[in-house]
């Protein structure tokens, strides 16, 4: 499948927790759903408790304690020792005009695990054209 026909979707393909990540790359190629996320930020309760598990004192309120948090923190991992990954996942179409291709089984075909944006970034790509060439 060449290149410019891969669709490129806006929304996180897998992942529970994805509507608390801020990085996410989502791309059909030849009838396989490419899902990258990352930089995951759960609510401000679980970095509460993750803080307190790991001995360490947030300041502030609001925002201020939010972004003492991160600095405190960083992204929390979504999986062991990765803060970012990819999946690939068998696609079925989809009813929605904007990300037309959707997981069709949450079982995976490939994955890879990353700990920076340009590692997953890269990834991401590498299994795009690995997987679209497979048609």
């Amino acid at each position: 499948m060449k290149k410019q026909n891969w669709v490129w979707m806006p929304h996180p393909g897998h992942f529970v927790a994805s509507r608390d990540c801020r990085f996410h790359l989502n791309t059909y190629v030849g009838g396989y759903v490419v899902s990258t996320v990352g930089e995951y930020e759960p609510c401000m309760a679980s970095r509460e408790i993750s803080a307190k598990s790991k001995g360490i004192q947030l300041e502030g309120i609001g925002d201020a304690r939010r972004d003492d948090a991160f600095k405190k923190l960083g992204w929390e991992q979504i999986g062991f020792a990765r803060t970012y990954e990819t999946m690939v996942f068998k696609a079925k179409k989809s009813l929605d005009k904007c990300c037309p291709f959707e997981v069709a089984s949450l079982q995976s075909s490939d994955y890879r695990p990353y700990t920076n944006s340009e590692d997953a970034t890269a990834g991401h790509m590498e299994l795009c054209k690995k997987w679209a060439d497979r048609n």
